[in-house]
């Protein structure tokens, strides 16, 4: 498209907003929105198709083609080769400074945010929001920026956005962009084992064995859950030796103390047989009379056989004092 068909086309854009305003119609602020950032155009450029950005984001949009060589507009996709020249569209920025001043924003405002769910201090905060900014619930890896679910709405229904890969929210998205090259780390090199981008295959990493960033995530996550299972799978293992050994130490000191008390019982009852066999002996031994009583007794009653008068009564009453008698 030649540059009379680009300033034709923005004279017509032009001429219909003029009209609306005269009409009494209000503005909506999308119609003044960057269709990659999501916000009021700043420092707008138009492209040969007849779209317009901001000159900052679709730098950084055709940028990352850069090694491509095709230059691709991101809402109605048309090709462009050589790169365009980006030149400053003054008539636009000066219709958007005026609509900003004339309050566009502030009628959107209302009406648009109706749903508030701002970011708190450990929250990721939508990068399009101006003012106080809501929460952001994904970061898209292609415009490098966080998004709340209002803004987020174009990159689900705009075709423009369906190759941009979005994920959660985070606040460190510059650590996916390459730091030689600022291009998105899509490639992993298993040589020197860390992420690259495209633009490092075609140097320093010429030749490594490498895989899609995502093709190595995923089998890192799948071995990852092997060690997992094996590592659960030995843990129980262990858990159910632990409690073998539990049940055997529990046996082993109940079987312990039935010995012991058994033990004690037999060692009782024995210490009990002891002491009543000796109880016995003693009994036995003390009724029966010992040899030198005897004797001591044969001689007394010689003695008294021989020196005393015979006398049934005393014999009687002797017999009982001398030492062989009873010892009651």
């Amino acid at each position: 498209m030649s540059d009379s068909c680009v300033f034709a086309h923005f004279l017509l854009q032009l001429q219909r907003v003029s009209t609306m305003a005269q009409a009494g119609v209000v503005l909506d602020r999308d119609q003044f929105n960057c269709s990659i950032c999501l916000d009021v155009l700043r420092d707008p450029v138009t492209i040969p198709c007849g779209h317009s950005y901001c000159s900052v984001c679709i730098k950084n949009y055709w940028d990352q083609d850069d090694f491509l060589g095709v230059f691709v507009c991101p809402q109605c996709r048309h090709n462009f080769n050589p790169r365009p020249v980006l030149a400053r569209n003054t008539m636009l920025a000066d219709v958007v400074e005026k609509f900003k001043k004339t309050g566009l924003q502030d009628t959107t405002t209302t009406t648009t945010f109706v749903n508030h769910s701002f970011a708190e201090a450990d929250d990721v905060e939508c990068d399009v929001c101006t003012g106080r900014k809501n929460k952001a619930v994904k970061s898209c890896l292609v415009c490098l920026a966080s998004y709340c679910d209002l803004h987020l709405q174009p990159h689900y229904d705009s075709a423009a956005f369906k190759k941009h890969k979005l994920v959660s929210a985070s606040k460190k998205l510059q650590e996916t962009i390459c730091s030689r090259h600022d291009k998105l780390l899509e490639v992993y090199c298993r040589t020197d084992k860390q992420c690259i981008c495209y633009l490092c295959l075609t140097d320093e990493h010429k030749g490594h064995d490498t895989v899609l960033a995502e093709t190595e995530t995923l089998q890192k996550q799948r071995e990852l859950g092997d060690m997992k299972q094996s590592s659960q799978l030995k843990i129980l293992q262990r858990e159910r030796g632990v409690q073998e050994i539990r049940q055997a130490i529990f046996s082993l000191n109940r079987s312990a103390r039935a010995a012991a008390e058994e033990s004690d019982a037999v060692f009782t009852e024995l210490i009990r047989s002891m002491e009543l066999k000796r109880f016995e002996i003693l009994l036995y031994r003390w009724k029966q009379p010992s040899p030198v009583m005897e004797s001591q007794q044969y001689k007394w009653k010689q003695h008294k056989a021989q020196n005393c008068p015979q006398d049934p009564d005393r014999d009687t009453f002797s017999d009982e004092a001398t030492p062989g008698g009873n010892r009651l």
